[in-house]
């Protein structure tokens, strides 16, 4: 039987606070806004007897939470994943999915990228609950499916995010030759119903956040520039098949360094494309403090 730990996950709306399992709870995403509308589910039914709890969201690894006005999240939050963690570990039912055990019908589509070297490789599920990337087989070692995808002669990098992957190719091979091949042996790794990532190194990877974000203190200007990424430049970037991280912003200068990672890294058009299109974007938006954007890949 499964072990359940919950990771409390900070998110950019101050009511809204993630709580996230180390196990994969549900196949849909879902969304309740009274306990009337979860009659399918026994956790959210559960969740609304507190009386904070204005609306629940369940998807994958994680509950969410939006609270009424009357606590503060620091006041009940860990009392609420302690009883996430009883009702887990319990083996409560958290959602009645409709054909919940009957195989997945898995569809993948290529989709290129502004990197020639790198082709994105879509499904119509969500695959891991954050970005992964895997410069090579020893990186990618609690990963079942980067670490297969590796063993293909012509891969050189595997990045993936929600529900793709990006696999960057050596020049040896052309995507005409081994786009289908690629297409075809993701699909059926996914209706075999194998995990891309082990739910331990997506435990460790949550803790690891958690504590990164407990422990970093980003100065006002900082995490300014975080929203705006977050906001404007990383759902354009994700679509390209590449990811985008803050790294540093130095005051004196006016240097904001940020990660390009995916589709993104070691392309030199996308790199000057995201360098001057950020660079002008923080410009407009926060004025004198940005002189120049430094992006590194990953």
């Amino acid at each position: 039987m499964k072990e359940y730990n919950i990771t409390v996950v900070a998110t950019n709306n101050p009511k809204i606070l993630k709580f996230e399992a180390n196990h994969f709870l549900v196949k849909g995403q879902y969304e309740y806004k009274n306990i009337d509308e979860a009659k399918d589910s026994p956790l959210a039914q559960q969740l609304f007897y507190l009386p904070f709890v204005k609306t629940v969201y369940i998807a994958s690894n994680f509950v969410g939470l939006e609270r009424f006005d009357i606590v503060e999240w620091d006041d009940v939050k860990h009392e609420v994943a302690q009883q996430l963690v009883e009702y887990l570990n319990a083996g409560e039912p958290i959602v009645q999915e409709e054909d919940s055990n009957k195989k997945q019908p898995i569809t993948v589509y290529a989709e290129v990228t502004p990197n020639p070297a790198v082709m994105k490789f879509v499904c119509n599920k969500r695959i891991v609950p954050a970005t992964f990337e895997f410069k090579n087989i020893d990186e990618a070692k609690n990963s079942p499916l980067a670490s297969a995808l590796f063993h293909f002669p012509f891969v050189k990098e595997v990045f993936m995010d929600e529900n793709y992957v990006s696999v960057t190719k050596y020049e040896v091979a052309d995507w005409e030759e081994v786009n289908m091949q690629l297409r075809e042996f993701i699909r059926d790794f996914f209706s075999e119903g194998k995990d891309a990532v082990a739910a331990e190194t997506i435990q460790k990877s949550n803790a690891t956040k958690q504590q990164q974000r407990t422990e970093t203190n980003y100065d006002d200007t900082s995490q300014q520039i975080i929203d705006i990424l977050e906001e404007y430049v990383k759902p354009a970037v994700a679509s390209d098949g590449g990811n985008i991280q803050f790294q540093s912003y130095e005051a004196e200068s006016g240097t904001v360094s940020v990660i390009l990672q995916g589709a993104c890294s070691g392309c030199p058009s996308s790199t000057f494309t995201l360098k001057n299109g950020i660079e002008t974007m923080l410009k407009n938006m926060m004025g004198d403090k940005i002189q120049e954007v430094v992006a590194l890949n990953g």
